[in-house]
């Protein structure tokens, strides 16, 4: 799984002459909580450990022409969570593109309940574009996000009326964007919407800037981390990077001096880890976690391939450290407190594709990363 630089790119990449699709935005609902729409994880998980938490992480499981692979990724991390105590992984933390194509509720069985079913934890989730996009085709009319908020964002814990499945119930997060409090770290949750590279509202900016510095105050306790759907940085040959993402969060981390240990995303259907090295010599590891069911995998462009380039100055200090573009996967994060302050464990673990899609099987170990907060130090590439 290392980068090769002989053939593929080891930096981030724009494609190039991709049409602009803004027109495809949808206006997002009202909150269902209180603003500034905080969800303390003790109120789902009672009696967190403050020294030790570990969860499971993955984007892009939902797959409207096979399922196979959702089915592959979701047991596995069900069998983690039933097997060794001692790691047990306590929730799933989704980021986005639960349901393709347009987030229907007819889909949600199909590609989420029946999945998941298994699943013994509860599961956050950022809604990716696919959640917030509407068919207009639909027999039944539909606003965006209607069902993602049903199963997510609903005012109590109940189960969910439009599924046959049995055992999960909603969940509580407060908005579309919203914020998870935890012993160890604080997760701010973004949403990006539909277009192929995100947009984020103004009013959602101002929160954003508002939840950085709020983080900021409790540095020495939590570690700050930041996900959102549409990663920044990428070297797929479907995407590549977002120049949006990319400019809003570095005039949010800009104007606040407030800069996040670590970016999680999904959209783009593979696993790559960033480094990127800021003047100051601290560095922000960015991950891209979207290989979690969608059957079609997006590879790592390759260097003569004329679609994309990385001239571009906003990638002169962000390298590609390690990548996985042709097997399924997930993340299971580790954050614990230490005598220097507190560390996040990244194990990437991918499922072969010679299994059979119908068999159980096991996932393995492919990637493993730290991440120290605070800390100053250079890339290892």
């Amino acid at each position: 799984m290392n980068v090769n630089t002989k053939l593929k790119y080891n930096t981030p990449v724009f494609k190039k002459d991709e049409p602009d699709d803004n027109y495809k935005f949808q206006p997002l609902p009202n909150p269902t909580g209180p603003y500034p729409f905080h969800l303390n994880v003790e109120t789902i998980i009672p009696g967190m450990d403050t020294k030790k938490m570990i969860f499971h992480m993955v984007g892009d499981t939902g797959s409207l022409r096979n399922p196979g692979f959702t089915r592959l990724v979701a047991n596995a991390m069900a069998k983690q969570y039933q097997g060794d105590k001692t790691h047990q992984p306590q929730f799933l933390y989704h980021l986005g593109d639960v349901v393709y194509n347009h987030g229907e509720v007819s889909e949600y069985d199909r590609q989420f309940f029946i999945p998941y079913q298994q699943y013994p934890g509860p599961i956050f989730a950022i809604a990716g574009n696919h959640d917030t996009d509407v068919n207009p085709e639909a027999r039944i009319p539909y606003k965006s996000l209607a069902p993602f908020v049903k199963v997510f964002c609903a005012a109590s814990i109940r189960p969910v009326d439009f599924s046959l499945v049995k055992g999960r119930q909603t969940m509580l997060q407060p908005n579309i964007y919203w914020t998870m409090e935890t012993p160890l770290a604080t997760i701010i949750g973004l949403h990006t919407n539909v277009p192929k590279y995100g947009i984020v509202t103004p009013e959602q900016r101002n929160w954003f800037t508002e939840e950085l510095i709020r983080a900021n105050k409790q540095k020495h306790e939590k570690m700050l981390i930041v996900c959102l759907h549409h990663s920044p940085y990428s070297a797929d040959i479907n995407h590549g990077s977002s120049l949006e993402m990319i400019a809003f969060l570095e005039a949010a981390f800009l104007e606040t001096g407030v800069r996040p240990a670590i970016v999680f995303s999904g959209h783009v259907h593979n696993f790559q880890r960033f480094l990127k090295t800021y003047p100051d010599g601290n560095t922000t590891t960015y991950i891209v976690a979207g290989a979690g069911g969608y059957d079609e995998l997006h590879a790592v462009a390759k260097l003569n391939d004329p679609h994309f380039t990385n001239e571009n100055s906003l990638f002169s200090n962000v390298a590609l450290v390690n990548y996985c573009d042709n097997k399924h996967g997930f993340l299971k994060i580790a954050i614990e407190k230490t005598n220097e302050g507190i560390q996040l464990t990244g194990d990437y673990f991918s499922i072969a594709h010679e299994s059979v899609l119908e068999a159980e099987v096991d996932a393995v170990l492919v990637e493993q990363f730290t991440v120290n907060f605070p800390s100053k130090h250079l890339p290892a590439i």
